[in-house]
């Protein structure tokens, strides 16, 4: 499902013609666009859960939007905490939904 704004009334057009960016999100892949923040291409596939709490285990999303809070954090490439409202993505990237603290794992990368 694909929730992206197609045309803006102010910035136009969405260029279709750029190639996408691939990331793996909770195992599945999915197009971005390049330059984009991993929180919008969540958003434009449908997601609504980044992130459940570590006392009750609830879900939260993107909330401030400007990396001031931390309700949209995720482990990203096996880094916990990364607040994906300000992350740009970028190709084979790895992101998985937090759950509490998060907790460090390792990328494929060797890191």
């Amino acid at each position: 499902m694909n929730m992206r704004v197609e045309d803006h009334p102010i910035l136009g057009v969405l260029d279709n013609e750029s190639d996408g960016v691939r990331v793996v999100v909770d195992g599945e892949a999915l197009q971005a666009r390049p330059g984009e923040v991993i929180a919008a291409t969540l958003m434009a596939h449908g997601r609504s859960v980044f992130r459940y709490t570590n006392r009750r285990g609830e879900p939260r999303n993107l909330f401030c939007g400007i990396g001031r809070c931390t309700d949209c954090v995720m482990t990203v490439d096996g880094i916990p905490n990364v607040r994906t409202c300000v992350t740009v993505v970028r190709d084979g990237m790895v992101v998985e939904t937090q759950r509490g603290n998060g907790a460090w794992g390792r990328c494929d990368d060797g890191r």
